[in-house]
Parts: C-alpha cells; sequence; structure tokens
C-alpha cells in the first residue's frame, strides 16, 4: 500500500540503489523476516535485512532473537536519522 513510498520521503538516511531483482530476494526470505520487513519502519533492503538475519541465525539465535537484532539495528538507524533532523531543525533557527 502507500506506506511503503511514504517511508522513503520520511528520512534522512542515505538510499542506495541495487543491483539484481530485490523482489525476488525478498521473495527467497524466510516467512518470519518478509513479515517483519512489511511492518518496518525504514525501507530496508531484502538484502541488508538479510545479512543481519544470516548472521544473527549462524550465531546460532532462534528467529526471534534473530528478529530482535534487526528491530536494534532499527532503533539505531532511527537515532541516527532524529539526530540528523534535529540538528536540521535546530542550525534553522
Amino acid at each position: 500500500m502507500g506506506h511503503v513510498n511514504r517511508n522513503l520521503g520520511q528520512s534522512t538516511l542515505r538510499r542506495t540503489r541495487r543491483a539484481g531483482d530485490p523482489m525476488a530476494t525478498y521473495d527467497r526470505l524466510p516467512r518470519p523476516l518478509r513479515v517483519w520487513l512489511s511492518h518496518a519502519a525504514l525501507p530496508w533492503s531484502p538484502a541488508s535485512a538479510q545479512r543481519i538475519w544470516t548472521k544473527s541465525r549462524a550465531k546460532g539465535l532462534s528467529p526471534e532473537e534473530a528478529l530482535a537484532s534487526l528491530n536494534k539495528a532499527e532503533t539505531r538507524m532511527l537515532s541516527r536519522d532524529q539526530h540528523a533532523t534535529c540538528f536540521k531543525l535546530n542550525a534553522s533557527t
């Protein structure tokens, strides 16, 4: 729906173009990761989310713990974005 497009305009974080077919990569993701991506606050690439998922699972973490790792990474990114936005607001006043 419209929330993906809204996400792209809300962030000051750098966007990167990806080579390949991101939808094919998305379709190959484990179901819990696809569900997480569909509710993520930021527009994650399937490859980026899969990297964190794969590293977490390789460490022996459960799927729920791997999703917690993704939540933590997203929180860090949102915090960086919030600081950038606050800095811009303070600089303009």
